[in-house]
């Protein structure tokens, strides 16, 4: 490259994409549910699925990708969506629209804007907001020591217009200015449980209820936090290794947890997913599970 600036964007470029490859060396990491109650997740071995509020589990498309946001706008996201280097985002579906990604976390914002993760040229990374209008900014660049942080683990949307994100051991918010605060950092479960193929704690998929507070997946330790606006931390769920939950939604009835059957090695037909509630009582139920062979 002759442009002066070409060597450093390549480098960030290549870090993106070796990091963006240890990251989804992982089951997937999204879950939803819509107004009506119905819950959508992502199966990395078999695509897209929709449990009723009944409890019929049902296979919404074959893309078998990473993570999962949800449109319920009138004029949802379509054929203009952003392009991801390294990457893809899809739309599946109408009412609600579902935005599958496959190599970075993303969320709508209450503002109705797209917002994603991505590298700048100066190797920081960086929050991108998206609009339905395919207006492309930067929303905010994130902190990091020496540039170490290589990619988020989960992405949210606060009721106030903020949003949420999860490093390995650290959750962190951005205000509507794009203002990073820290929600709770060296986070650590008590008796964390060993996750086959996962660092211990290694915080994922997360969900803010409009108290504020947020509930984590705890992925490397077999466990869902709440974490308080206040950042008092409790443990709401806990599975049995190798099960692992991997993101979360918030509804009105409770919490839903998407759960994976981890492996050491990376094999999208053993990770096989389950969903489970946790009741505003603290009782866990089972809502719905995948059974491989009609993912195939």
């Amino acid at each position: 490259m002759k442009h002066p600036g070409g060597r450093v964007f390549l480098s960030a470029f290549l870090i993106l994409v070796s990091s963006a490859a240890l990251a989804i060396a992982h089951p997937g990491s999204g879950i939803v549910v819509d107004r009506r109650g119905y819950v959508y997740f992502v199966d990395t071995g078999g695509g897209v699925w929709m449990v009723e509020p009944g409890g019929k589990l049902t296979r919404r498309d074959s893309a078998r990708f990473h993570w999962l946001a949800i449109d319920e706008s009138k004029q949802p996201f379509g054929a203009r969506l952003p392009t991801i280097p390294g990457g893809e985002v899809r739309a599946v579906g109408r009412k609600p629209t579902l935005l599958v990604s496959s190599d970075v976390p993303l969320v709508i914002g209450r503002d109705g804007a797209l917002y994603y993760p991505e590298f700048g040229p100066d190797r920081n990374l960086r929050i991108v907001r998206f609009t339905r209008s395919g207006v492309k900014s930067i929303f905010a660049t994130l902190p990091s020591k020496d540039s170490t942080l290589r990619w988020l683990n989960g992405l949210a949307a606060g009721a106030d217009g903020s949003l949420y994100y999860t490093e390995d051991k650290a959750v962190r918010k951005v205000d509507e200015r794009g203002v990073v605060s820290t929600v709770a950092a060296d986070v650590t479960v008590p008796n964390c449980t060993r996750i086959p193929g996962n660092a211990e704690t290694y915080l994922r998929g997360l969900a803010v209820a409009r108290d504020g507070n947020v509930f984590v997946a705890a992925s490397g330790c077999g466990a869902v936090l709440r974490i308080t606006p206040r950042g008092v931390i409790t443990t709401v769920l806990r599975t049995t290794s190798p099960w692992s939950p991997t993101a979360v939604a918030v509804s009105p009835s409770g919490v839903y947890v998407l759960e994976y059957l981890h492996t050491e090695a990376e094999d999208r037909q053993a990770w096989v997913p389950r969903v489970r509630k946790i009741l505003s009582n603290g009782r866990i139920v089972n809502i719905a599970a995948v059974e491989r062979s009609k993912a195939r």
